[in-house]
């Protein structure tokens, strides 16, 4: 499947526009299988080494039916979730390739299907031992850190650890404890910020990157005939850690300030021995303040092996010495060859770019889904930057996911925290934060094509009420009103997410989330998400929309003539039943012939010889 990149549209070898449609494959991809690691399960970080993917995101005997699925959903593309782990946990330059072998045989299923595949190497706040997903525990083990002990030293917050009730959406708190914050801090910044950490003689910036990119370009190399594979991301949601922090006391670079969170240097005191007393905050619709203290490391167990030490110190960004921790250089990540830093054009993007050019030597066509910090800032991009990229940024109605409750006539800016009251103006604020990022990608990153990489809604709902009535009409409401928002501006997009072995108990097997779009009642709230769309346009699009409750799907888009094979829309019949009304019109006066297969899904529109303007409109039966 070969897609093409013309300013901010994709293009098919047909020469027909395309709108990329699908889903995140899978949620319960970020942990292993073997043993399980479900985030619940006390025991699911040990024996690190001795782990395995294999079944991920599903088991290869139960394939066929879960693509099956996805295709006859009309999903043209699938977000694939790989991680660093799930490749390299064995050891440096030692690759799964059971695993390897494995995605193969799955990623030629969706080929077999026509369904196209974008790799996610996915991470979210670093590691499974700094309460995520992504990075192998030797990573740990080359700084000298004792994985056991970053729960104990406050420097990680891991479902594991803090058992059941584990508090909602409290894991993205990660990023600011210390072993996310220095993982990620010596992973982009490392050169700059700890020159003197090295790892075999080799920078630990340089380090990382190169095991980090050779892995996946490892896996590229074993998937290299999946004639399907679109394209690569170069990470899931990258954060800076503690780049551009302007005082290390304070808190910062923050998604969400809930629970007990120490400042930047209060983490690196408590990670080297220390009991700190830390703030605990608490975030709601009126803003974020401090509501007590609480005491972390009360033991003065030290997070580093002997003969290792905190790197912040050995780069004086604080000392100990005469038994007191003192901060020496509050504003030390702040700048970069003494001038303010900005961490997306700093170090994010050079490591894109080298991302970039490796993989682009295993397969030179291959396009490129880039992502900035979430909620935060895109890198600028122009054309010597490289034409072969997308701007996959995600987005989510925060107060929903963050409250897992939600009402369709009050919400809050994810982007500003504003109030928004009233059921159109709610639709009309996710419209506006969507378009905020299209118009950065239009004004700063050379007008690349925008694909929505995640969004979604949490099934369980209001302690999971819809379990228990099954009753999921405000999830459809939900989910209708952000796939509005997308088709309003015509943005490519795959939902968060498909997990095979989803329960109501535990959800997506990782901290407690339960995204997902199937569950072990089947699919659910499908009237919200399961809807027609253009998915080849023999033309420009100009603009679709579905409205779910009246069955009524319209589309317009400027033919052009030079293209010979058909607009495909897809158009189930479980949306609009067996003897729907479709009627396609040419230059407003002309009635148009047509093809329709109900069981397939799929219309197909054969372009007139003049090209001109073409309306679709289907009404769903009674």
């Amino acid at each position: 499947m070969q897609i093409f990149i013309k300013k901010s549209n994709l293009y098919d070898e047909e020469g027909r526009q395309i709108l990329l449609r699908g889903c995140n494959l899978g949620g319960s991809s970020k942990v292993p299988t073997t043993p399980n690691g479900a985030t619940w399960r006390k025991d699911s970080l040990e024996n690190p080494r001795a782990v395995s993917f294999v079944g991920r995101p599903f088991p290869l005997e139960e394939a066929d039916m879960h693509v099956d699925r996805l295709a006859s959903w009309g999903f043209n593309c699938v977000r694939f979730i790989v991680t660093w782990e799930g490749i390299e946990h064995e050891g440096p330059g030692i690759y799964d390739e059971a695993y390897l072998a494995y995605l193969r045989k799955i990623i030629k299923k969706l080929e077999n299907r026509n369904i196209g595949v974008y790799m996610d190497p996915h991470q979210d706040v670093w590691s499974r031992w700094t309460g995520g997903d992504g990075a192998p525990a030797w990573v740990f083990d080359i700084l000298g850190i004792d994985i056991g002990r970053l729960s104990i030293t406050g420097a990680a917050l891991t479902h594991q650890e803090k058992g059941d009730p584990f508090p909602k959406m409290v894991w993205p708190t990660n990023y600011n404890r210390y072993g996310a914050a220095t993982l990620f801090t010596l992973f982009f910044g490392g050169n700059v910020y700890a020159p003197h950490c090295m790892v075999e003689g080799t920078p630990i910036q340089e380090f990382l990157q190169q095991k980090y990119i050779a892995a996946m370009r490892h896996c590229y190399r074993r998937l290299k005939d999946c004639k399907n594979i679109i394209g690569w991301g170069t990470m899931n949601e990258p954060h800076p850690g503690y780049i551009g922090y302007q005082n290390l006391e304070n808190l910062e670079n923050n998604s969400i300030a809930l629970g007990p969170i120490p400042s930047a240097f209060q983490s690196m005191v408590a990670a080297s021995g220390y009991t700190v007393e830390v703030p605990v905050y608490k975030t709601g619709i009126l803003g974020t303040r401090v509501i007590g203290k609480e005491t972390i490391n009360p033991e003065k167990a030290s997070l580093f092996k002997e003969g290792f030490s905190c790197p912040w110190k050995k780069e004086g960004v604080w000392t100990d010495e005469g038994g007191v921790p003192r901060l020496l250089k509050k504003d030390y990540f702040a700048y970069i060859e003494g001038r303010p830093v900005r961490f997306v054009d700093d170090f994010l993007k050079p490591f894109m770019k080298k991302f970039i050019a490796s993989l682009s030597e295993v397969q030179e066509k291959c396009l490129f889904f880039i992502e900035g910090v979430p909620n935060g800032d895109h890198p600028s991009w122009d054309k010597n930057d490289g034409d072969r990229c997308i701007n996959a940024f995600h987005w989510y109605d925060g107060a929903t996911l963050f409250s897992k409750k939600f009402f369709p006539w009050v919400s809050v800016r994810s982007d500003n925290r504003q109030l928004v009251v009233g059921k159109r103006r709610v639709l009309e604020s996710f419209i506006d934060q969507l378009y905020e990022d299209i118009r950065w990608t239009q004004e700063h990153m050379n007008n690349m094509p925008c694909l929505l990489g995640e969004f979604g809604l949490p099934f369980d709902l209001f302690n999971k009420k819809a379990y228990k009535t099954g009753d999921y009409s405000l999830h459809e409401i939900a989910l209708d009103m952000y796939y509005s928002a997308i088709e309003a501006l015509r943005l490519h997009a795959t939902i968060w997410n498909y997990t095979a072995d989803n329960n109501h108990e535990r959800g997506d097997q990782w901290n407690d989330e339960d995204l997902s779009i199937v569950g072990p009642e089947g699919p659910r709230a499908m009237r919200g998400w399961l809807r027609p769309y253009p998915r080849a346009i023999a033309g420009e699009l100009l603009f679709y929309h579905w409205d779910y409750k009246k069955r009524f799907f319209s589309f317009r888009y400027e033919a052009n003539p030079h293209i010979t094979a058909p607009t495909e829309v897809y158009l189930p019949a479980t949306c609009i039943g067996s003897r729907p009304h479709i009627l396609v019109v040419y230059n407003r006066k002309q009635s148009l012939p047509f093809t329709w297969d109900s069981e397939k899904g799929l219309l197909l529109i054969t372009t007139p010889k003049e090209g001109g303007s073409i309306e679709v409109t289907v009404q769903g039966e009674d």
